[in-house]
């Protein structure tokens, strides 16, 4: 049986596989994307809820067990804008991992932002080809 390999379509892969196909065409990259953030903060729904409660529980145990088990990740964008990724974590809080939950609140958190700069730069492309198209009729216009 022969093997193929699939192409890496993890965000890191696709940039690698655009490189190597020589695209330079105007794009959001991973390290963009890293550049557009300022601050990242994580916590479990019980940690939220501990300082959200007032005059409650205040015992952190007492907290039901699922609220252990879900992490949000916040980040702050550069331009004060923040976006939520949220792991619901696992299943069974024996296999709850909070390096993984917080990985994977961060990539739910980063698949947010891909549209966001997205948008951004479509608007700058946009604008700059405005700009040509202008400039190209202006001169248009003045060599008639």
């Amino acid at each position: 049986m022969m093997h193929i390999e699939s192409p890496r379509t993890d965000d890191a892969g696709v940039e690698q596989l655009l490189q190597a196909r020589g695209v330079t065409a105007p794009r959001i990259t991973p390290a963009d994307i890293e550049a557009a953030i300022a601050g990242e903060h994580y916590f479990t729904a019980a940690e939220g809820a501990m300082c959200s409660t007032r005059g409650g529980m205040h015992d952190y145990a007492q907290f039901p067990a699922a609220l252990h088990l879900m992490t949000f990740c916040v980040l702050i964008m550069r331009n004060g804008f923040r976006v939520v990724g949220v792991n619901e974590g696992p299943v069974s809080a024996e296999t709850f991992d909070a390096e993984l939950g917080r990985k994977m609140a961060r990539q739910k958190a980063l698949d947010q932002i891909w549209p966001l700069l997205g948008y951004q730069l479509r608007g700058a492309v946009h604008e700059a080809s405005t700009q040509t198209c202008a400039a190209t009729a202006t001169r248009a216009g003045t060599a008639a």
